[in-house]
């Protein structure tokens, strides 16, 4: 079956380049799992070399920070910049809109106090049996004073600022794509709480993943295998 266009809307015209909101629990379920919040053909091959792709947003606040990133991120690896390198600059770019937006100001009190976790909670999803509380959290708020490359989930044995036994869900993922999230997320959490390193553990939750957004019916047994009942 040949794959659709992952289109749903031209958001801006920017020059030679044109910036398209996609469908990215579809990019993610049939052409790369790894597509996060935004992309360029620098960095993924299937996007067409003058377009910029923004995963649609639940929120649908941050589409500024996205754009200003790939800029950079594009013209520098079009020059032939490697993408660590490139990441990095796009990255500082895309933190500097970020704090002239005032976020960082919210939580740190004008830069007076640390920023406490608990206030990028919105609200408690389940508290599992073992003592495993899963949040949704403001991943707008995550990305512009905790780490700017948080992206749909995360948990505390891969982020230092994630409370213990927290495991963290994007207020910015489509509810329709949140279980299949929470499943990675745990069960990446449950492998390394065994002794698996980060790489193993992410490798595994992104095949089961993958394979579960392929195949729907089993999702719920996936997900009671990691302690969500």
């Amino acid at each position: 079956m040949p794959l659709k266009p992952p289109y749903l809307s031209r958001i801006e015209q920017m020059g030679h380049l044109t910036v398209w909101d996609v469908d990215g629990a579809y990019i993610r379920g049939h052409i790369d799992e790894e597509f996060t919040n935004f992309g360029q053909h620098y960095r993924f091959s299937f996007i067409p070399q003058n377009e910029l792709w923004i995963d649609h947003e639940a929120k649908q606040n941050e589409t500024r920070f996205f754009i200003d990133h790939l800029l950079t991120e594009h013209r520098l690896m079009a020059k032939g910049m490697p993408y660590n390198k490139a990441i990095e600059e796009a990255d500082r770019v895309e933190r500097r809109e970020r704090i002239r937006a005032g976020d960082v100001r919210k939580l740190t009190r004008s830069g007076k106090q640390l920023p406490n976790p608990q206030q990028v909670h919105e609200h408690l999803w389940k508290k599992l049996e073992n003592g495993i509380s899963v949040w949704i959290v403001n991943g707008r708020l995550v990305r512009s004073v905790f780490d700017i490359d948080f992206t749909a989930g995360g948990h505390d044995y891969v982020y230092e600022f994630v409370p213990e036994k927290e495991v963290w869900i994007d207020n910015d993922i489509e509810q329709e794509e949140r279980g299949y999230i929470l499943l990675h997320e745990l069960h990446e959490r449950n492998r390394m709480a065994g002794g698996w390193s980060y790489s193993k553990g992410h490798v595994e939750s992104s095949r089961i993943e993958y394979h579960c957004r392929h195949h729907p019916a089993l999702l719920h047994e996936a997900l009671s295998a990691e302690g969500w009942e």
